[in-house]
């Protein structure tokens, strides 16, 4: 039996069990039995409303995904950075000629001055630039920053990448908002959650031809237009509070984005390691970071995550 047949048999079985100890089925997820359905449907719109707002703030700050300029793979050894011709990485904005020198070895990065030192007004963290080791880690790596200019060094794989935002990019520049569906509550619902045990990890194709290894903690199934789905989710990161599904469903192929959408939940009633429920509200679909920008190492769906069906609502594909 192949790994990926043991895992459609044990997902089956899983579900099999949840069903026996829940017998609700999916559904539209309904306002308080104490709150009349009109006031909840208000709030939701509302609270909608806000979080789209919020989204399009967070798109369009000063760093934001379109002042991304640059995604820059880092060579072992010395790395030039500025706006001069001579750079190994070369800058195309309005920044010095030579920032520092990132230096790649097979234990440590680190940054040192150019000839001539750091530029005046280059930071680290905030604070005055000086020469020393740098951390890639996603969850807090050093900031290199110049005026409006940002760096920082992710670790990728075997490799380093060099992640370049301007906070004048011509991109956020022209941006002129989000374009999302009308909100709609058939596209809000209540999922059952069926938890792996014990969980593992999924191997997360990118856009860039990288993989992500990234646990997943079970799958949440629920019924939409008469058929019964399922989507497994990941956990990113260190938060252990949020879920992050990663999906495909066919308005890709006219209005949404054609690589993927990301959904970000909370955590199911019960928790993560027991059966329980989680709503699923397809309203707050949202573009990845690469239908913006192609600096962006964006993850794509996997294969089970790519849904047969429409789902209309949520974020509508970037005008460019």
């Amino acid at each position: 039996m192949t790994e990926r047949s043991a895992r459609h048999n044990a997902l089956i079985l899983a579900i099999l069990i949840a069903r026996v100890a829940s017998p609700l089925s999916a559904q539209s997820v309904p306002g308080s039995s104490t709150e009349p359905a009109s006031a909840a449907d208000a709030q939701w719109r509302q609270d909608l409303a806000a979080w789209r707002t919020q989204r399009e703030a967070n798109i369009s700050a000063p760093d934001g995904w379109l002042t991304l300029i640059g995604l820059e793979w880092l060579k072992p050894g010395v790395n030039t950075v500025g706006s001069a011709a001579d750079n190994q990485v070369r800058i195309r904005a309005q920044v010095p000629d030579h920032i520092g020198l990132l230096t790649v070895t097979a234990k440590a990065l680190q940054i040192l001055a150019p000839n001539g030192g750091f530029p005046p007004d280059l930071t680290i963290d905030g604070a005055p630039a000086r020469e020393g080791l740098l951390a890639a880690d996603d969850a807090k790596p050093n900031t290199i920053a110049w005026h409006g200019l940002t760096m920082v060094v992710l670790h990728r794989g075997n490799r380093y990448a060099l992640r370049i935002k301007d906070a004048d990019s011509p991109t956020r520049a022209s941006f002129h908002g989000l374009h999302w569906y009308p909100p709609d509550p058939h596209f809000r619902v209540s999922a059952r959650w069926i938890p792996y045990n014990p969980p593992h990890v999924e191997k997360i194709p990118t856009i860039i031809g990288t993989t992500l290894n990234l646990p997943s903690p079970g799958v949440a199934e629920f019924t939409l237009d008469g058929k019964t789905l399922h989507l497994e989710p990941v956990i990113e990161g260190d938060d252990q509070t949020v879920l992050f599904f990663i999906l495909r469903d066919l308005t890709s192929q006219s209005t949404t984005y054609e690589a993927a959408r990301f959904l970000h939940t909370g955590l199911p009633d019960h928790g993560l390691t027991n059966p329980g429920h989680l709503e699923l509200d397809f309203n707050k679909l949202e573009n990845p970071p690469s239908a913006y920008t192609s600096f962006a190492a964006g993850p794509l769906p996997p294969e089970q995550n790519r849904l047969p069906i429409s789902i209309p609502a949520g974020e509508e594909r970037y005008p460019h």
